[in-house]
């Protein structure tokens, strides 16, 4: 396995879907995989961001991935329960943790160092 942070489904179709991973700045793999919010603002949706585009069955994964990483993953728990604290919609934090895992995927393809849990979240 490629890094302990993401499961083996998810890492196979991150190999799978960006062959490119590792090879560009976080803000471009959260893009990417299609978790970066895009103003929507016509109609009634004036002013509300969402995520669409790019790779939808990795983005969906993705999703499923910071799912579970909210409830298991020690370090991203903390992240969950501070937006949840603060407020924000429970589909808000998922997709900031997918955006999280994205990120962590890229660093670790571009450094070849192992994940570790550190304090700093």
């Amino acid at each position: 396995m490629l890094f302990t942070a993401v499961r083996p489904v998810s890492v196979a179709m991150l190999l799978a879907e960006m062959p490119e991973l590792g090879r560009m700045t976080a803000t471009e793999a959260a893009a990417m995989s299609g978790l970066t919010p895009m103003a929507h603002d016509s109609g009634a949706m004036r002013g509300k961001h969402v995520i669409s585009g790019e790779r939808r069955s990795l983005r969906h994964v993705l999703l499923q991935a910071g799912l579970a990483a909210a409830c298991h993953n020690p370090v991203l728990k903390v992240v969950a329960k501070r937006m949840k604290q603060r407020g924000k919609p429970h589909k808000l934090g998922i997709v900031a943790i997918a955006r999280r895992l994205i990120t962590v995927a890229n660093a670790i393809l571009k450094t070849a160092l192992p994940w570790r849990i550190s304090s700093a979240a």
